[in-house]
């Protein structure tokens, strides 16, 4: 196999990590960290309230297209949040809020 190839396929693989969701845990701190709620997600995204909530106790995970857009929204988040994008072991999972009508 080629040099060039090689490097292909390294960059097949690296892009395959771009889909790949944080744990829950930080889903929920980086949400936080840009002070937007489980309503302000799930209208970006495309989905109610309780996809979020569900998304962020690790109960379940999205699928395409609001897939695409939340992973989005998270690596947006952690670019501007670094220290949120850092799982802290010793943090409990954020509560769910109910703010507003959701």
């Amino acid at each position: 196999m080629s040099d060039p190839d090689r490097l292909k396929q390294v960059d097949a693989l690296l892009d395959g990590l771009d889909d790949v969701l944080p744990p829950p845990r930080v889903r929920a701190q980086l949400r936080l960290a840009a002070n937007l709620t489980q309503q302000d997600v799930a209208d970006a995204v495309g989905v109610r309230r309780l996809a979020v909530v569900r998304w962020e106790l690790g109960k379940s995970n999205p699928r395409r297209p609001q897939r695409d857009a939340y992973i989005h929204l998270l690596k947006r988040l952690a670019e501007r949040f670094p220290e949120a994008a850092k799982l802290n072991e010793g943090s409990p999972t954020p509560p769910s809020e109910s703010r507003g009508s959701g």
